[in-house]
C-alpha cells in the first residue's frame, strides 16, 4: 500500500474510531499519516445503541467543526455499510446500516469499516506493514481482540479471527487487553496467554509478520521479548491512533480492499511502464502501414509494364516471320 494522498483529492481526512469504551477522533493529513489536531475522546455509552452511539458520534465531528466524508471504525464484520455482527456494544447494531445512521446524526457521509482492517490499513500505509509482502497479520488487543489479514498489501476484509476458539471459548475472552487488567494478570501471565492465541494464527495462516496494535502496544516492551512464536512480531507504529488514521483512509478511499494503483506499492512503475510502452504502440502502427505502402507500389506497376512490353514485342515480332517466310514461298514455287 502507498500513501493515498498523490489521488488528487484533498488530503486532510476525518476518522473516527468506535470502541467498546471509547469514541476517538481527529482529522489526518493523509501525506503523513499524521494527526493535525490533537484527539478527542469521549466514553462509549452504555448501553451502546445505534442512537446512543451516534449521538457520541456526532459531539466528535462536531467538536472540529468538520465538513465532508467521515471515516468509522466499528467492532463489528460490515457488509455494504450493514453491521453482521456486534463486538463489545449493543445487538441492536446487527442489521444496522452504520453509514445511514451515524450519517443521520452528522450531516456528512459516513464510509464505515471494521475497526480492525481500518488500524491494519494504517500500519501497512504509514506503519510497521509499509513495505511488507507476503501474509501480515495484525492484531489489536483492547475490549476484544481485532485482526486484519494482508496478502501483498491487499486486505482480506472481516476476518474477525480474535472469535477463533481456544479451549472451548473465544480467544479475546482470555487474552484481550481487558482481560489482563480486570483480572490483574501480570505482564508475564499475560504474555502466555497471547502467545497461545497468536501460536493458533501462526498455525493456520502461516504469516510472515505479526503486528501487534490496540492499547497493548503502549506497552510492546512489557510482553513482545516473552513471546514463543515462530513469527516475527512487532508492536504498531502508530499504536493506539492507528484506528482513527485507518478511518481517514477510508474516507478518502474507494475501496480499501482493492489493490489497485491507489493502494499497493507497484503503483507508480506500473504508471512508467505504460508509459514506455505508449511510443512502441505508435511505432507499430506507423512502420507496417509505410512497408505496405512501399512495398505495393512495384508491384502494381512491375506487371503493368511489363504486360505493355510483352505486347509491344509480340505487336513488332509477329510482321517479321511473315517477311522472312514471304521469300521462302517463293524460293519453292
Amino acid at each position: 500500500m502507498t500513501t493515498p494522498s498523490a489521488r488528487g483529492r484533498s488530503s486532510i481526512q476525518f476518522g473516527v474510531d468506535i470502541g467498546g469504551t471509547g469514541i476517538k477522533g481527529a482529522p489526518v493529513d493523509l501525506a503523513t499519516g499524521q494527526l493535525t489536531a490533537e484527539r478527542l475522546r469521549l466514553p462509549t455509552p452504555h448501553p451502546a445503541t445505534p442512537e446512543a452511539v451516534g449521538k457520541v458520534v456526532g459531539q466528535v465531528v462536531s467538536h472540529f467543526g468538520w465538513k465532508g466524508t467521515v471515516g468509522a471504525t466499528f467492532p463489528a464484520a460490515i457488509k455494504g455499510g450493514v453491521a453482521m455482527t456486534a463486538a463489545n456494544v449493543d445487538k441492536k447494531w446487527i442489521g444496522t446500516n452504520i453509514e445511514e445512521t451515524l450519517g443521520a446524526v452528522t450531516g456528512d457521509r459516513v464510509a464505515a469499516v471494521n475497526d480492525a482492517d481500518a488500524a491494519g490499513v494504517a500500519e501497512m500505509v504509514y506503519g510497521a506493514g509499509r513495505g511488507q509482502h507476503g501474509v501480515v497479520i495484525m492484531t489489536t488487543f483492547g475490549t476484544g481482540i481485532g485482526t486484519a489479514v494482508f496478502l501483498h498489501g491487499q486486505l482480506l476484509p472481516n476476518t474477525e479471527l480474535g472469535h477463533i476458539q481456544i479451549d472451548g471459548k473465544d480467544a479475546e475472552k482470555a487474552a484481550s487487553e481487558i482481560v489482563r487488567e480486570k483480572k490483574g494478570l501480570s505482564w508475564a501471565k499475560w504474555a502466555k496467554r497471547v502467545d497461545r492465541y497468536l501460536k493458533e494464527l501462526e498455525d493456520l495462516f502461516w504469516p510472515d509478520i505479526i503486528i501487534i496494535g490496540g492499547g497493548a502496544s503502549r506497552k510492546a516492551d512489557k510482553f513482545i521479548p516473552l513471546l514463543t512464536v515462530r513469527t516475527k512480531v512487532v508492536p504498531a507504529a502508530l499504536q493506539n491512533d492507528a484506528g482513527i488514521v485507518g478511518a481517514a483512509v477510508v474516507a478518502g478511499s474507494a475501496d480499501v480492499t482493492r489493490s489497485d494503483v491507489r493502494h499497493v506499492t507497484k503503483a507508480q512503475p506500473a504508471k512508467r511502464s505504460a508509459a514506455k510502452r505508449a511510443p512502441a504502440k505508435k511505432a507499430a502502427v506507423k512502420a507496417p502501414a509505410k512497408r505496405a505502402v512501399a512495398k505495393r507500389a512495384p508491384v502494381k506497376s512491375a506487371p503493368a509494364k511489363a504486360t505493355a512490353a510483352r505486347t509491344a514485342t509480340k505487336a513488332t515480332a509477329a510482321p517479321r516471320p511473315a517477311t522472312k517466310r514471304a521469300p521462302a514461298k517463293k524460293a519453292t514455287g
